[in-house]
């Protein structure tokens, strides 16, 4: 009896060793046999998802330069964007909202727009900036937060790629364009000037903007490749108006073309003071897209400048674009990047479109997807030719014009159909 009832009590404390030793190991981890994970996966990739409740729109935003001298840049590409927004109707049975906001084409602007964009979790892609100096902290701060950014004006090189298979130092992922990359620009520039207009010195001037910076030093490098001197390359500041002693040294050097590929007001300030400067008056001159508008072209020192630029579209799907522009806005597009924005806006609304799932009403995009499907990109038809994106977001269908503004043309839109050369990068 006592033998039983001690057999008894030892089956007891090993039952009880037992529970207490699930209980410790359930508390480690959630792992069971084998090793494998028991917890539940979470829903979505590793950049989570939005979730969008029945009834609620789908939101995006805009981030572009709709404030001060380069106004017009932004503001042709707001509107492209509604257009966009308009012609592609309905995502998913959900109406879409726009945010705007104003990257003042500076590195400040594109730093609190986009952070006022990325404080609403709802927010699913960014069309934006304008400009490139916005750029750079702005796709940083949207990478970070598991966004897209589709740009249709940034061209520094810097934000992608050299197109020989390595990022450049602002690559964030998550960022692409559908403006061409300005390595493209600058050989474009520096093919027309050595071999059409027959020159082989130059000055370039930029003014420290990742956009400005990197044209003047791709088509500086181009220039030299091609067998061109660069005589000087030079720099002014932000918010100069006194560009003389710029000039002077200049036309000291001898240049016999003077590349300036950067924005209002300082465009202006050299344009009108360069005729002032002896040995500079007879100068060609030579601006970007940058300055492609009728604020710019209007000026009259700007007769017979030259411009490089991106191509603009042709065909009836462009014309169809323009005439709905022209009705909504009272005048026809005012910049170089309207067309790209719209093909920004467009892709980004497919690629919703295609990764977007309904969840017993609720609509559910996976940033993760959505990040994926955009740099998978390929044979994608806009306004602007067939777009296809690269693993570092360059996803143009380049073609630069070069143009120039004589007696003849009076606005953007003279000016941009004047067109004297076109170059197509080779594969």
């Amino acid at each position: 009896m006592k033998q039983h009832r001690l057999f008894w009590l030892i089956a007891v404390l090993v039952a009880a060793l037992a529970l207490v030793a699930a209980a410790c190991g359930g508390d480690d981890d959630d792992e069971g046999a084998g090793g494998e994970t028991t917890t539940e996966e979470p829903s979505g990739g590793a950049l989570g998802t939005v979730e969008i409740a029945p009834g609620e729109p789908i939101k995006i935003a805009s981030l572009q330069s709709i404030s001060g001298a380069t106004a017009s840049l932004g503001t042709d590409q707001v509107r492209a964007i509604e257009i966009a927004i308009e012609d592609f109707g309905e995502v998913h049975g959900r109406s879409v909202e726009l945010q705007s906001e104003d990257d003042g084409c500076a590195a400040e602007g594109g730093t609190t727009g986009m952070q006022r964009i990325v404080a609403d979790p709802q927010v699913v892609g960014v069309i934006g900036t304008s400009c490139s100096g916005a750029g750079v902290p702005a796709s940083q701060i949207a990478s970070e937060a598991g966004l897209v950014m589709i740009s249709g004006s940034n061209t520094s090189p810097s934000l992608t790629s050299d197109l020989e298979g390595n990022a450049n130092d602002a690559f964030q992922p998550g960022y692409a364009r559908t403006a061409h990359n300005d390595l493209i620009q600058g050989q474009a520039a520096a093919e027309y000037v050595f071999n059409e207009l027959e020159l082989t010195k130059i000055a370039t001037i930029h003014d420290g903007d990742p956009y400005t910076e990197g044209l003047a030093t791709a088509m500086g490098n181009a220039f030299t490749e091609l067998g061109g001197d660069v005589v000087l390359a030079t720099a002014v500041n932000k918010g100069d108006t006194d560009m003389r002693p710029v000039l002077t040294e200049v036309a000291a050097s001898g240049a016999e073309l003077l590349y300036f590929p950067i924005f209002q007001p300082e465009a202006d300030f050299i344009v009108k003071q360069a005729r002032d400067i002896q040995g500079l008056n007879a100068a060609t001159m030579m601006a970007a897209d940058g300055v492609l508008s009728d604020t710019f072209v209007s000026i009259p020192e700007s007769e017979d400048m030259y411009f490089s630029g991106p191509a603009q579209p042709e065909g009836s799907a462009y014309e169809e674009f323009v005439g709905k522009y022209e009705e909504a806005y009272g005048e026809r597009p005012i910049q170089a990047f309207h067309a790209h924005s719209y093909d920004a806006a467009t892709l980004l609304l497919t690629l919703i479109q295609d990764v977007g799932e309904d969840r017993d009403g609720t609509l559910v995009i996976d940033r993760e997807a959505l990040r994926n499907a955009l740099y998978e990109t390929e044979g994608f038809e806009g306004l602007t030719g067939t777009i296809t994106c690269d693993e570092f977001g360059d996803c143009a269908d380049p073609k630069i014009n070069i143009l120039q503004n004589t007696a003849e043309q009076e606005t953007i839109e003279q000016v941009q159909r004047n067109v004297l050369f076109t170059f197509e990068p080779s594969e």
